[in-house]
């Protein structure tokens, strides 16, 4: 609409501009998806939310209209707001308590995603309704007289479960609709938390409890304020009955959610009682989430992963309970007691048992999380990591830490390039006039982030030697101004010190930004190169792979193994032996007696009565693999033994 927030501000108040506004979309800002609209939209309303949380109710209220009237659109916008609704406001809607209007979303979106399969549970639940209203009738008036026995006085109530619920639960047992036993679930409403647990024990001293199937919400709510007692029994006709018992409160909470908590100042904006709000940590961790996650699709994954989502509840060794999705892991757990202990973390005990970083947490698990202050975050933890929050700090931690490496690893492949070319680096980062032509030339904003460019192999260091070497009228070779040339006692800083000669060190172990080709499986012992990969850093060749020199020449460096190197590296061997009996198992003793232990053995016959078999096993160094290649040959029947 043309309406401004400042038309609205001087009709209506501030306050209703500002829940307006916190929920008008974006629309004066282009975008280059969908995704990124949505998530900007959805990023706009949480800072709204902050400061009043009643934006979001408005939303919810508003989407609920939205799918109300969803039949008057497009098929494929019916289809995409329906999907946006199911993934992100319904769980919204369940996460903020508000029962109702959760499962109203559901019902909705369920009917336009899915329209075959809703029309067909339709359809069953009304042929089936009488029977359903019988046995509901029937169970109530049971329940209602094992009150009366025991001297209690509630309200007792059967609903049938919504179409969306039933879908998902036929889905998740593999049944069929007429295999489901629980599709009413009854509830008891009393007057005191003492009569619920006095109620439970009249409903069991009747009707057999279903083990495992007793839940105690009132103790422990869930994070969105729910409270209530939950029992399936074994019921009249052998059926399983759902029953739950609150009180009248609870009741309430149940149905509206926070909006049941609700408390209205006068003249304060989005007044609630500061207890109520802090029970919503989710909301918090959402405010996080949108400052720190700058893509709009990793953005939205993260909002539904954690509003999708079962609770577990654990402990501290202190007693404190915290909650987490279900599937979530130690790793989980640490990363939500504090960002320090996530990143140090190397083990756990549950339970008093020590445990890894991948152990999934159960109901009622004591959590104690060991660190060490070596321990650092690896790439492998974000695929046993469940929560944005933990997924989130791993990822920020990777990306910083991989910067750090490129902008080191960066330095040392440009000031080795720009010194075969006489140009030093310090002179470069000095003129202001070159740096900002070769700033400008890449289009980076600093001189780091050109290191980190060429770190990760983005920027080939060859390409920065040509932006600084130009050739003059007397000259067609180019060369570099005479302000960048190397001076005389740094370049005999650099002969003393052997920097002339050396290469780039690698290590043993592949990282972020130093990956060994997997083609020829190159050892510390073997000559070695270096082609810069773009975007993935430094791959390491044996000089003599025949791959090696199918790169670019302009992304090859020079690289040696350091010296501590200390590796354990997978490698293949093939052997040509005659096929008879006794030769294999005569090479696994050549084997055994270096002490080495293979990974994978693959044996065929060949013509002639031979027989060609790879070796595949860790190796430290070429030292050690000469020797296990000698003791091969060694063996009888061995024909010829070669590196794969």
């Amino acid at each position: 609409t043309p309406q401004t927030v400042k038309d609205l501000e001087r009709l209506f108040g501030k306050e209703v501009a500002f829940l307006v506004d916190g929920v008008t979309k974006l629309s004066k800002i282009n975008f280059s998806s969908r995704q990124e609209r949505e998530a900007e939209n959805f990023r706009k309303m949480l800072v709204a939310m902050s400061r009043d949380i009643r934006v979001l109710l408005v939303k919810l209220c508003d989407r609920v209209d939205n799918m109300r009237t969803l039949e008057f659109m497009k098929p494929d916008s019916q289809e995409r707001i329906a999907r946006e609704t199911t993934e992100i406001f319904a769980p919204l809607a369940g996460r903020l308590g508000i029962h109702r209007f959760k499962t109203e979303l559901e019902d909705l979106s369920f009917r336009y995603l899915e329209p075959d399969a809703f029309q067909n549970l339709a359809r069953l639940m009304g042929e089936t309704k009488p029977a359903r209203d019988q046995f509901t009738r029937e169970m109530c008036d049971l329940l209602r007289k094992q009150l009366h026995d025991h001297g209690f006085a509630g309200d007792v109530s059967g609903r049938t479960k919504h179409l969306y619920s039933i879908q998902r639960q036929m889905l998740q047992l593999h049944v069929d609709f007429d295999q489901l036993r629980d599709l009413v679930a009854f509830r008891v409403v009393m007057e005191s938390v003492a009569d619920c647990y006095g109620v439970m024990g009249a409903i069991h001293s009747r009707y057999t409890p279903v083990p495992g199937r007793i839940k105690d919400y009132i103790a422990l709510p869930k994070p969105n304020m729910y409270q209530s007692l939950h029992t399936t029994v074994i019921g009249p006709r052998r059926e399983r009955v759902e029953v739950q018992i609150r009180t009248k409160d609870m009741d309430r909470v149940a149905d509206e959610g926070i909006a049941a908590h609700w408390v209205y100042k006068e003249r304060i904006s989005g007044g609630a009682d500061p207890k109520l709000v802090q029970r919503f940590a989710w909301l918090r961790d959402l405010m996080e989430f949108q400052r720190d996650i700058q893509d709009a699709a990793e953005f939205l994954d993260s909002i539904k992963v954690d509003l999708f989502q079962d609770e577990v509840y654990a402990f501290t060794p202190k007693g404190d309970v915290r909650v987490f999705p279900r599937g979530a892991t130690a790793i989980d757990f640490a990363y939500a007691i504090h960002t320090e202990i996530g990143h140090h973390s190397s083990g756990t005990r549950v339970n008093g048992t020590v445990a890894s970083l991948r152990h999934k947490l159960r109901n009622g698990d004591v959590i104690e999380m060991l660190t060490s202050p070596d321990q650092r975050p690896k790439k492998d933890w974000l695929e046993f990591a469940a929560t944005s929050r933990a997924r989130n700090r791993i990822r920020a931690y990777l990306r910083n830490d991989e910067r750090e490496r490129s902008l080191k690893l960066g330095r040392e492949l440009l000031e080795k390039e720009l010194h075969d070319h006489g140009i030093s680096l310090q002179r470069f980062m000095k003129d202001e006039a070159e740096l900002r032509r070769a700033l400008e030339a890449f289009e980076v904003p600093s001189i780091q982030d050109l290191f980190v460019s060429v770190g990760y192999g983005k920027v080939a260091p060859a390409s920065v030697t040509r932006t600084l070497t130009r050739a003059s009228e007397d000259d067609d070779e180019p060369k570099p101004a005479a302000s960048l040339r190397e001076g005389r006692i740094e370049h005999f800083v650099r002969r003393i010190t052997g920097r002339d000669a050396q290469g780039l060190k690698v290590s043993e172990i592949d990282d972020i930004l130093v990956r060994y080709a997997r083609c020829c499986n190159p050892l510390p012992g073997d000559e070695i190169v270096g082609f810069i990969t773009r975007g993935r850093g430094i791959t390491v060749h044996r000089r003599d792979c025949t791959k090696a020199f199918e790169a670019d020449p302009d992304r090859r460096i020079s690289v040696i193994w350091d010296s501590r190197v200390k590796a354990n590296r997978s490698v293949q061997l093939k052997v040509l032996t005659a096929n008879r009996p006794g030769v294999l198992a005569s090479m696994g003793q050549a084997f055994s007696e270096q002490d080495i232990n293979l990974s994978a053995v693959s044996s065929r016959a060949v013509e002639d009565g031979r027989s060609i078999n790879i070796f595949t096993f860790p190796c430290s160094d070429l030292t050690q693999l000469k020797v296990v290649m000698r003791a091969l040959r060694k063996v009888q029947g061995v024909y010829s033994v070669e590196r794969v």
